[in-house]
C-alpha cells in the first residue's frame, strides 16, 4: 500500500513531466477506439444490402490494420518508458541508497505504469467515445444513408477490443521496466545525467563525400518514381526506389549533420549572436542517435503525407467520377444465345429480350441507344501499334499486346455519344479512330497514332484520323478505365460477326425507390434467359462501389496516417524532453553567467524548432516526388485533384504535429526551471 501511495505521489508530482506520455497515450486510446467501433455505429443506419457488406468489409479490414497499429503503439510506449526511466535516473538512485531494492522500485514503477494505464484507458475511451458519435455521421454522410434511426451507441466490442490491446502493451511494459531496472547499476543510476554523449568530429571531406552520394541515391529513388517509372517492370521493383530513399535518406542526414556545424562556424556573425553557438553544440551533443531517429521520423512523416493526401483524394475523385462516368441509369450486355448445337448460335439483342418478357422499352426508358461490340484474333493491340512496337517495347517494359481489341462501327459510338453528352465523330471509308480516357494506355496508344500506325481489316487498310486518342467511353463505370476503343466505319464491319449485344438506357423515373425497382425488375428478367455472356452494370451499384472504395480508403489511411503522424511526433517530443532534462545543469550555468530567461527560452525554441522542421522539410521534399508517383498509380480512379487532399494534410500537420511541438516546447521550459 505504501508503494502504490508513493506511485501515486510521482505521478501527481511529475504530472508536467508525463504530459506528453498521457497526451499520447490517450490519443492512442481515443483513435484505436474511434475505428474499431465504426461497426457499432453504423447498425442504426438505414443502407441497402451492399452498402451494408461495403461497411463489414471495410471494419473488417480496419480490424487487421489494428493489429498493425497495435505494434507501432506498444513500441512507442516502450520507447516513451524508456524517456520517464531515464529522466528519474537519480531517484531510483537515492531509493537504492536508501536501501530500497530493485524489486520494490520495480513495484513502484509497475504501480506508475496501472495508474497511468487506467487514467489514459477512461479518459481516452470517453474521448473516443464522443468523436465516434461524429465519425458515425461522416460514415452516414459518406454512404448517404439515412439518420432517422440514428441514436447515441457505445460500442462494447471496441471498447473490449482497447482494453485487451491496450492492456497487452501496459503489460509489455511493466515487463521492460523490470528488466530494465534489474540491470542499472548505482553508480549509473546517480551521474546518469553527468554522463554526456561524446561529440565526434566528423572529416568535412568525409561528409561532402557522403552528401555527394546521398544526393546521388535519392536522385536515382526519385526518377524511378518519375521519369523512368516505367523501368519499373513489376510490383516488387517499387522496393528499389523505396530502399533507395531510406538509405539515401540516412546519408543525407549523417553528412548533414556533420556540416551543419561547420558551415554555421565559418559564419561568425551568425555562430556568435546570441545563444546561437549553444544551440548548436546542443544540436551535436546527441549526433549519434539523432541521425538514425531523424531518419526514421522523417520515413514515417512522408508516409503519413503521402496516404492522408492519396486517401482524401481518391475519395473526391470517386465521388466526382459517379455523375461523369456514369451518364445513364442501366447498362445490359449479352453474348451468344447458348444452344445445344453450337452452329446455331445466334446474336439475341436486348430490346428483344426485355420485350419478350412484357417489358415496354418506352415506356420503362426516357432514353435508351442499342450497340454492338465486335473482337477478331486479326486484331489484336499488338496489330495496331504496328511498326512502332520496338518504341513502345522500350518505354513500357514487360507489357504484353497480345490483347483483342473492342471495335465498334461509327454509327454505334455516336449514338452512345449523343446519349453520354460527349463529342461525335465523322469517319472516311479508309480511316479509323481510336477512343480512350484511361491515360496508362492513353499514352501508350499516342506512340502509334503519333506515327501514323495504319491498321487492316477484312482486307482492307485504314488510317488514324487522329494523331492522339481522342476522350470517350461506353461502359457504365466509376473511373476511367476504358483502355481503347477502335471506331471504324460502318461499311467496315458490315459482315462481321458481332462480340456482344448492349442496350444502355435512362429510367423515366427518378425517386431512388423506383430506380431500385427498376433494377430489380430488370435482373430478374435477365436472370432467366441462358446466355454465353451476360452483365448488369447500374449507375447505382456503380455508386455504391465507389463510395465503399471511397470509404475504406479514405478510413484506413486516416487511420494510419495518424498513428505515423502521432508515432514522429511523440518521438520527437520524448527526444527533446529527454535532452532537456540531461541539460538542466547548463542551463542553470547560462542563468549564472548572467542570460534572461527570455533568452534562454528563445534559444530552447529554436532548438526544439529545427528537431521538428527539420526531418518535416526532408519528408516534403520526398512527398512533393512521391504524390507524383501517387498520382500514375492513382489514375484508374480519374484525374486525382491533389490540391485541397494536401491542404486538409496539411491542415491535420499543424493541429497534431504542431501540438506536440508547443506542448514539448511547454514542458521542456518548465523543465529547465526546475530547480
Amino acid at each position: 500500500m505504501m508503494l502504490f501511495k508513493l506511485s501515486a505521489k510521482n505521478i501527481a508530482k511529475s504530472i508536467k513531466g508525463y504530459a506528453i506520455y498521457f497526451f499520447t497515450l490517450i490519443l492512442g486510446v481515443a483513435i484505436f477506439y474511434v475505428f474499431n467501433a465504426i461497426d457499432s455505429q453504423t447498425v442504426m443506419l438505414d443502407v441497402s444490402k451492399n452498402t451494408s457488406d461495403i461497411i463489414k468489409l471495410m471494419t473488417g479490414m480496419l480490424s487487421g490494420v489494428s493489429v498493425f497499429v497495435s505494434i507501432i503503439l506498444g513500441c512507442l510506449i516502450i520507447y516513451a518508458s524508456i524517456f520517464l526511466i531515464k529522466r528519474r535516473n537519480k531517484e531510483f538512485g537515492v531509493y537504492l541508497t536508501l536501501g530500497m531494492g530493485k524489486r520494490k522500485i520495480s513495484l513502484v514503477l509497475f504501480f506508475e505504469t496501472l495508474i497511468i494505464g487506467i487514467i489514459s484507458l477512461i479518459v481516452g475511451l470517453v474521448i473516443g467515445t464522443a468523436f465516434s458519435q461524429l465519425m458515425s455521421r461522416v460514415v452516414a454522410n459518406m454512404f448517404e444513408a439515412d439518420m432517422r434511426k440514428f441514436e447515441f451507441v457505445f460500442s462494447r466490442s471496441a471498447c473490449i477490443k482497447t482494453l485487451i490491446y491496450f492492456g497487452i502493451m501496459y503489460v509489455f511494459v511493466m515487463v521492460f521496466n523490470t528488466w530494465t531496472i534489474g540491470k542499472c547499476k548505482l553508480i549509473d543510476l546517480l551521474n546518469g545525467r553527468k554522463r554526456n554523449e561524446k561529440i565526434k568530429n566528423k572529416n568535412s571531406i568525409v561528409c561532402i563525400m557522403v552528401f555527394i552520394i546521398s544526393c546521388v541515391v535519392l536522385g536515382r529513388a526519385y526518377y524511378l518514381v518519375t521519369v523512368g517509372v516505367n523501368e519499373l517492370e513489376s510490383s516488387m521493383d517499387i522496393l528499389i526506389p523505396i530502399m533507395l530513399g531510406i538509405v539515401g535518406t540516412l546519408l543525407f542526414f549523417w553528412s548533414v549533420s556533420g556540416l551543419i556545424l561547420k558551415i554555421v562556424m565559418a559564419k561568425k556573425s551568425t555562430y556568435y549572436k546570441g545563444l546561437n553557438s549553444f544551440v548548436l553544440r546542443q544540436i551535436s551533443s546527441k549526433i549519434n542517435t539523432t541521425v538514425v531517429q531523424m531518419t526514421i521520423i522523417c520515413i514515417m512523416l512522408f508516409v503519413t503525407i503521402c496516404v492522408l493526401s492519396s486517401a482524401f483524394s481518391i475519395k473526391n475523385s470517386l465521388s466526382e467520377n459517379i455523375q461523369k462516368m456514369c451518364p445513364a441509369d442501366v447498362q445490359i450486355t449479352v453474348g451468344k444465345e447458348v444452344k445445344n448445337d453450337v452452329t446455331n448460335n445466334k446474336q439475341v439483342k436486348v430490346k428483344s429480350i426485355l420485350e419478350s418478357a412484357g417489358c415496354k422499352i418506352e415506356d420503362e426508358f426516357s432514353e435508351y441507344v442499342e450497340y454492338d461490340t465486335y473482337k477478331t484474333q486479326k486484331l489484336t493491340l499488338r496489330d495496331v501499334v504496328g511498326n512502332s512496337y520496338n518504341e513502345i517495347a522500350k518505354t513500357y517494359k514487360g507489357i504484353t499486346l497480345n490483347s483483342q481489341e473492342d471495335i465498334m462501327k461509327i454509327s454505334d459510338y455516336n449514338k452512345v455519344a449523343k446519349l453520354y453528352g460527349q463529342k461525335t465523330f465523322k469517319l472516311k471509308e479508309n480511316q479509323y479512330l481510336v477512343v480512350a480516357n484511361f491515360q496508362g494506355m492513353v499514352q501508350l496508344r499516342n506512340i502509334a497514332l503519333k506515327n501514323g500506325e495504319k491498321i487492316k481489316l477484312g482486307g482492307k487498310e485504314y488510317s488514324p484520323l487522329y494523331r492522339e486518342c481522342k476522350y470517350g467511353f461506353v461502359n457504365l463505370s466509376g473511373n476511367e478505365e476504358n483502355s481503347g476503343i477502335i471506331v471504324l466505319p460502318d461499311s467496315a464491319l458490315k459482315n462481321a460477326e458481332v462480340y456482344d449485344s448492349t442496350l444502355v438506357g435512362k429510367y423515366n423515373t427518378a425517386p431512388k425507390d423506383e430506380i431500385i425497382k427498376n433494377n430489380d425488375r430488370i435482373t430478374k428478367i435477365m436472370g432467366k434467359k441462358t446466355y454465353n455472356m451476360i452483365s448488369i452494370n447500374t449507375k447505382m451499384d456503380v455508386a455504391e462501389a465507389c463510395i465503399g472504395i471511397g470509404a475504406i480508403v479514405t478510413f484506413i489511411g486516416m487511420y494510419l496516417g495518424s498513428i505515423f503522424l502521432i508515432s514522429s511526433a511523440a518521438i520527437l517530443a520524448l527526444k527533446e524532453l529527454s535532452e532537456s532534462t540531461d541539460n538542466k545543469e547548463r542551463y542553470l550555468m547560462l542563468r549564472k553567467l548572467g542570460t534572461d530567461d527570455k533568452m534562454i527560452n528563445r534559444a530552447l525554441f529554436k532548438q526544439i524548432g529545427i528537431y521538428f522542421m527539420f526531418p518535416l522539410i526532408i519528408a516534403i521534399i520526398h512527398s512533393v516526388v512521391g504524390l507524383k508517383f501517387a498520382t500514375t498509380i492513382l489514375a484508374i480512379f480519374g484525374k486525382v485533384g491533389l490540391l485541397g487532399s494536401i491542404i486538409l494534410t496539411a491542415v491535420v500537420l499543424v493541429l497534431i504535429y504542431g501540438g506536440y511541438f508547443l506542448i514539448t516546447y511547454f514542458c521542456s521550459r518548465n523543465i529547465i526551471k526546475e530547480r
